[in-house]
This record gives structure tokens, C-alpha cells and sequence, in this order.
């Protein structure tokens, strides 16, 4: 899981990533889905990237386990409630018009079993015709162990260089070791995180929200090309 700070994590995704280019596609979603759209909860939401380019538009909560990361999530959408909470067991007594999990968050789920209670817990937040968009993981065929990855950012008195190499655990789940050096003046500082995400088929990704009583959609290239699964809720 992400050990490091939302700094850091700020520093090389913001980057690496256009979230406002991002959080337009995620708009064009919800107003395709759920017209009208005026609540969203941001599931896995990280530091709020995607919150800050979409709170003008919509009334934004958002949870993530990593306190840190939701403390930068509320500084960027101080309307918006953030809770520190699991994406497969919260409960937050609240009813959403549209549930966003991107950035392949879902992939901490893990196990089919974890990912059958994220889903379900995401569907149970949704008010009527409410939107679930979740975009997934790589699928089993489509992750490559043996690669090696490099990352760096640079400032005058700001440096981060991270390195991984791309690997498997058993037989369905991916493993990243992000090695990060971190040079400011006071010195330079060496950690490690590990990263685990379970890679899950289509079938199993459409099967979670019918299980979750929802009629999935899957469009082949999503937000950034990993694909993106959607449903509206349909009933009281």
C-alpha cells in the first residue's frame, strides 16, 4: 500500500497524469448516466486529484485508508466530507448519485471475494438511477512480470526518483516493489513500498456487479486505456 506521503505521491502523479483532462472524461460519464448528477462519492480517492476538477460541478465525498492522502483530498475540496474507511466493508449512511472508483483502485481489493464487497458496498451507496463507474486493474493476460520501471521528478531543492520492477504472487496477483530515494537538502532518504493488486478477468469484473443486483456495461478504453465498467441503479 502507499506508505509515502501525499507529497510525494502529488509530485510524481500529477505528472505523470492529466487529471484535468481525466476528471472531463469522468464528467462526460456521469452526465451520460445519471443526467443531472449533483452528488459523488470518490471511492480509493487518494490525495483528490480528480475531486479538485469535478467539486465545482458536483457535491464530492471521497474515502481512501491513507489519512494523510485524504487530509490533501480535503485541502483540494474543503466542502466535500472525507472519511478514512475500506473500499470493501464502509458504511457511510448516505445515498450517492454517482460512485467513482478510478485510477484502478479497485485492484487493492485483491481476492474475487474482496472484490464482490467492494462492488456491493459501492452499489449499496447509490441512490436510484444513481451511476457506478469503475475503472479496473489489468487483467491476468495483460500484466507482464519481469519489468523494470523508472520514475523521477526534479525541483532545485526537491528530488524523487522511483524504481520497481514488475512481478507475481500465486497465480492472480500483481507485486510492485517501489523503491523511492527522496533528496532534499537536509539529505537523501531511501523506503520501499509494497504493492499487491489482484488481477481480475472481465468476467469476473461484470459478474461483481451483477452480483451486486446491477446490469453492467464495460467500454474498451475508459478514461486512459485500462478500460472502464459502469451500471445505473435501476428501482427505489
Amino acid at each position: 500500500m502507499h506508505a509515502g506521503t501525499a507529497e510525494l505521491y502529488d509530485a510524481i502523479y500529477t505528472r505523470m497524469k492529466d487529471y484535468r483532462g481525466e476528471a472531463e472524461k469522468v464528467r462526460t460519464w456521469i452526465e451520460k448516466l445519471r443526467p443531472g448528477a449533483r452528488s459523488v462519492l470518490d471511492v480509493a480517492c487518494g490525495t483528490g486529484e480528480h475531486a479538485k476538477h469535478l467539486c465545482a460541478d458536483y457535491q464530492i465525498d471521497g474515502l481512501d485508508l491513507n489519512g494523510d492522502y485524504l487530509a490533501a483530498a480535503h485541502q483540494k475540496n474543503p466542502q466535500g466530507q472525507h472519511e478514512v474507511a475500506d473500499m470493501t466493508c464502509f458504511d457511510l449512511q448516505k445515498k450517492y448519485d454517482a460512485v467513482l472508483c478510478l485510477f484502478s483502485a479497485i485492484g487493492y481489493a485483491l481476492t474475487v471475494e474482496k472484490l464482490n464487497a467492494a462492488i456491493r458496498c459501492m452499489a449499496d451507496h447509490l441512490a436510484p438511477q444513481g451511476a457506478l463507474i469503475v475503472e479496473p486493474w489489468l487483467t491476468p493476460e495483460k500484466w507482464k512480470a519481469g519489468r523494470p520501471h523508472l520514475v523521477s521528478f526534479e525541483e532545485e531543492n526537491f528530488k524523487i526518483c522511483r524504481m520497481n520492477t514488475t512481478g507475481v504472487r500465486g497465480e492472480r496477483t500483481s507485486f510492485m516493489q517501489f523503491h523511492y530515494l527522496v533528496g532534499r537538502p537536509e539529505g537523501v532518504t531511501h523506503f520501499t513500498e509494497d504493492h499487491e493488486l489482484g488481477l481480475f478477468t472481465k468476467a469476473e469484473m461484470l459478474d461483481a456487479f451483477r452480483n451486486a443486483g446491477l446490469k453492467p456495461e464495460h467500454d474498451e478504453a475508459g478514461i486512459f486505456g485500462r478500460g472502464l465498467y459502469f451500471a445505473r441503479k435501476t428501482g427505489a
